[in-house]
């Protein structure tokens, strides 16, 4: 997220400084976490609710966000995840949220054609590519319960919020995936929006029919009402290109733009263009 203030084009990648920041005269609070291998990033408008009461409900979402990676790191050898990868932990034994995000994890697989299925993974069922948007919705849940006038969070290119500046919605600039400082297009969202490729981390999102770390795309981004349900379309997007569009056109509250590794590019019908 660039440094540009709310209301402007935020970017779908980097970072904020971890400060106070203005925007038309009304205050804007500003933080960013390390979590999950990637930054978040903050951008609230406490409106009636002061100072410490943000900073609280800050603190309290942060929590969440690590207690989110301890459960399911992949990476981390101790968590239930990763345990009940390895046959140690049965589903029933693991915290309850593991169920729930299976549980998503599998309405998600029917809606993107399998194009998106954890279980078709190496070493494992791994939620990975859902669950760092299931956290900001969640995270995004104790901003809203504070009653904060507007938040908006990014993790990474991930981004949800609530309380947009005007009736069109927050203004996301989605980058191009060949030009590091360039936007392939900007978008209107009022709730989630989430962007996947190969561009930055290189081939790393497996697809599930062969189990070939490749994708079809240059880039894939997903709207809609759930960050958790874009997180993971948007995988099953850049790993299924075309085969994956097709069956998110059937989706009533999801919109898809996809760009093509010969940078020919497709978008649904009601994609929020700016």
């Amino acid at each position: 997220m660039s440094n540009d203030a709310v209301g402007h084009v935020i970017s779908a990648h980097g970072a904020v400084r971890d400060d106070r920041a203005y925007d038309d005269g009304r205050d804007t609070f500003v933080h960013t976490e390390q979590v999950m291998g990637t930054v978040v990033s903050f951008r609230i408008r406490p409106g009636r609710s002061d100072r410490e009461r943000v900073q609280h409900a800050v603190r309290e979402a942060c929590e969440s966000l690590h207690a989110v990676d301890a459960t399911f790191s992949t990476w981390r050898s101790d968590s239930p995840v990763s345990r009940l990868r390895r046959g140690e932990l049965a589903l029933d034994e693991a915290p309850p949220e593991v169920a729930e995000v299976l549980g998503l994890c599998a309405r998600v697989k029917e809606m993107s054609g399998g194009w998106f299925d954890p279980w078709a993974l190496p070493g494992g069922v791994d939620p990975t590519g859902l669950v760092k948007g299931w956290s900001l919705d969640a995270a995004l849940r104790i901003l809203r319960e504070a009653g904060v006038d507007a938040a908006l969070l990014n993790a990474g290119g991930d981004i949800c919020g609530f309380g947009a500046p005007d009736a069109e919605g927050w203004r996301i600039g989605i980058r191009h995936p060949w030009i590091a400082d360039g936007l392939a297009c900007i978008l209107r969202i009022d709730a989630a929006v989430a962007t996947s490729g190969s561009y930055e981390r290189g081939p790393h999102l497996v697809d599930p029919r062969t189990l070939a770390r490749t994708t079809r795309t240059a880039s894939a981004t997903v709207t809609g009402p759930s960050l958790a349900v874009c997180d993971a379309l948007a995988t099953a997007l850049a790993v299924g290109g075309d085969e994956a569009y097709e069956t998110i056109l059937d989706l009533e509250t999801y919109e898809a733009y996809l760009i093509r590794r010969d940078g020919t590019e497709r978008a649904t019908d009601a994609l929020p263009f700016a």
